[in-house]
């Protein structure tokens, strides 16, 4: 599943571990928003390594969005930019 994940963090040490961490799971597409080809069991620990991270009480602000795999087909790019994030299925005999 395609989730698009953008962030709004003011202290910059902390914006940049959210930053790496988002790295090791997808594509930086613009400065703060991040496409994840991810399973369940990969969305999970995303999930759980982003709320340890983030301070909501200090107006951190993740935002995860989750497209279909119509949706995903019906993204348009305009400009430069990597294309949309795709997973390839290697199978190893």
């Amino acid at each position: 599943m395609l989730y698009i994940i953008s962030y709004d963090i003011s202290i910059d040490k902390r914006r940049a571990k959210i930053a790496k961490l988002l790295e090791g799971f997808g594509q930086r597409v613009q400065y703060s928003v991040f496409e994840c080809n991810l399973d369940d069991r990969e969305c999970a620990v995303l999930m759980r390594k982003l709320q340890r991270l983030a301070k909501p009480a200090e107006s951190d602000s993740i935002r995860i969005y989750r497209l279909c795999s119509p949706c995903v087909k019906k993204v348009e790019i305009i400009g430069a930019g990597p294309p949309v994030e795709t997973r390839a299925d290697v199978y190893i005999v």
